[in-house]
């Protein structure tokens, strides 16, 4: 087993023994959202390069919002030299590479942004379903399935809080296209799928409910 499956199968274990139903923070404060301002129109800057919102900003669409003042895109790594020309000609500040494939800018309002290049095999499909995903302000927002997929792979503790609370508010149909994209790309993993969701539900439930 590799060190990041073990570590993620750990952590697991140690919430699934600790989770007691209702034991999140009030559910209903949870839910509210605060509206999105002065974030830049990437629309002007990057379409028709297909393109769409991850991380954090996305996970507000389908869970209680955390805050954040950083907005992370995800585009195919054919896109990545097209991407970076179009965001230098916007004026958009580069600031390095904090990670591989990523690049980080910043723009002329001052927002800080995050462009993730996809090699995965499911990148083209992901960022195409995007495309008729999109929130009230008009940006693409990368579908459920795919995003949990993606802050799976990340692995990082804040990823799997961020996963199951999303399978904790997602509709059995949601589950069911989570669980049927896992089933392709990361089978040995449905078990961890399934735990995560538990943990959301959990949250998610008044003291009294029980897990059916």
């Amino acid at each position: 087993m590799d060190p990041r499956t073990q570590i993620r199968k750990t952590l697991i274990g140690m919430a699934m023994r600790r989770a007691r139903p209702g034991a999140g923070s009030r559910w209903e404060l949870l839910a509210q959202r605060s509206p999105l301002s002065g974030l830049p129109d990437l629309r002007a800057v990057l379409d028709p390069i297909p393109w769409a919102v991850v991380g954090a900003m996305a996970a507000r669409y389908y869970m209680p919002e955390r805050a954040t003042q950083d907005l992370d895109i995800a585009i195919r790594a054919a896109d990545g030299l097209e991407a970076r020309r179009r965001l230098q000609a916007a004026g958009f500040r580069y600031e390095g590479e904090p990670a591989v494939p990523e690049s980080s800018w910043v723009s002329p309002e001052g927002w800080r942004l995050d462009v993730l290049e996809l090699h995965d095999p499911w990148a083209e499909e992901a960022l195409e379903a995007a495309q008729g995903n999109r929130d009230e302000a008009g940006f693409p927002i990368m579908p459920l399935p795919y995003l949990i997929l993606m802050k799976f792979e990340a692995g990082r503790l804040q990823d799997l809080a961020d996963i199951a609370r999303m399978l904790g508010q997602a509709t059995p149909e949601q589950f069911r296209d989570v669980r049927e994209l896992f089933r392709r790309h990361r089978p040995a993993d449905l078990e961890d799928l399934e735990s995560l969701r538990l943990l959301g539900r959990m949250e998610r439930m008044g003291p009294e409910e029980s897990v059916a």
